[in-house]
């Protein structure tokens, strides 16, 4: 047991055909009863797990991120095998920014249908985004939630604004919620009260406090996931979920893809600055990073794997993980 009186409740992400859906097998976040770099192996049962972003429609990218998905852009099945096959990732993260009415206005039966393609591509649990328009949404999530019955998805996510209908479809069909709110201790506390109170368990909510990019707010909302996990070892209910971070938001910094010279080489500028992000956002007590590029996503497995598992990394490995990446 750690120093703290609280611990993070457990959250099971996907179900085996055993239990009623089709996955090879069950993500399990949270548990902890100690901070990520001062607990044991005991007081950390399990480690943070990577979940790779794909979308359903083709979007806005700088050239060094599209680049290793180019010919899956279009496709997210092929994508979410490329991510799984080929990079390793524990989760996909399918965003459906389609069904925004501003995008391509894709209905929910759509979507519902780009979830089932990418459920029979990949046998990883999924987390299921929206497009964030709060109209559109709980509609989208409605359809969705009904297909994926028995599948224990995360469905990302629940605002303030819109969170009943999303709570409602989780409850009616077996899935978990990210609660989602912008960098503020008390509004994190305020919704997953409000889900609480829908009749939703802690074990089938996911918090995700906003993750600004590194050099954009970085360091703000590092401090607001590391009170939100300090508050949950001190014993404070509302605030003892797993936590989620949106990693890939380090491509907003315009320095991390900016074609400058001055700068250094892109080619690695980039993933570098998505992986700082994620490793300092998983030492602030991050148990789900979802991210894009693979040499982040390798990097940071690296230090998962050190961090949390003990494994020892050779000098020569740090020297030439960048070559293995890519």
């Amino acid at each position: 047991m750690g120093r703290w009186a609280g611990r993070i409740v457990e959250v099971k992400i996907g179900a085996t055909k055993a239990e009623g859906g089709s996955r090879d097998k069950v993500i399990v976040v949270g548990g902890e009863t100690d901070l990520p770099l001062f607990g044991s192996k005991e007081d950390l049962p399990n480690p943070p797990i990577i979940s790779m972003d794909i979308f359903d429609c083709k979007i806005p990218l700088p050239k060094v991120l599209k680049t290793p998905f180019i010919e899956v852009l279009e496709d997210p099945a092929e994508w979410a095998k490329l991510c799984v096959n080929k990079y390793g990732a524990d989760m996909i993260s399918l965003h459906l920014v389609s069904t925004d009415p501003n995008v391509l206005d894709r209905s929910p039966k759509e979507a519902a249908k780009t979830v089932e393609d990418v459920l029979q591509a990949v046998k990883v649990p999924l987390i299921i985004g929206g497009s964030g328009n709060p109209e559109k949404d709980p509609k989208v999530f409605e359809e969705v939630a009904k297909v994926t019955e028995g599948e224990r998805c995360l469905l990302s996510s629940a605002t303030l604004d819109v969170y009943k209908e999303i709570a409602a479809a989780a409850l009616i069909y077996g899935h978990n919620v990210v609660a989602f709110t912008p960098v503020d201790v008390n509004l994190a506390k305020h919704l997953n009260r409000l889900l609480m109170n829908m009749g939703l368990p802690p074990d089938k909510i996911v918090m995700d406090p906003t993750a600004a990019s590194l050099g954009y707010g970085h360091e703000y909302s590092f401090s607001v996931i590391e009170r939100i996990r300090l508050g949950g070892l001190q014993g404070d209910r509302d605030l003892q979920m797993p936590i989620l971070v949106g990693v890939t938001n380090a491509w907003g910094a315009r320095e991390a893809w900016l074609k400058d010279p001055s700068l250094g080489p892109r080619e690695y500028r980039g993933p570098i600055w998505e992986a700082v992000t994620g490793i300092t956002y998983m030492l602030a007590g991050a148990d789900i990073l979802m991210m894009m590029h693979p040499i982040a996503v390798s990097l940071v497995k690296r230090v998962i794997n050190n961090v949390f598992r003990g494994e020892k990394t050779s000098i020569k490995e740090v020297y030439e993980w960048l070559k293995e990446a890519m």
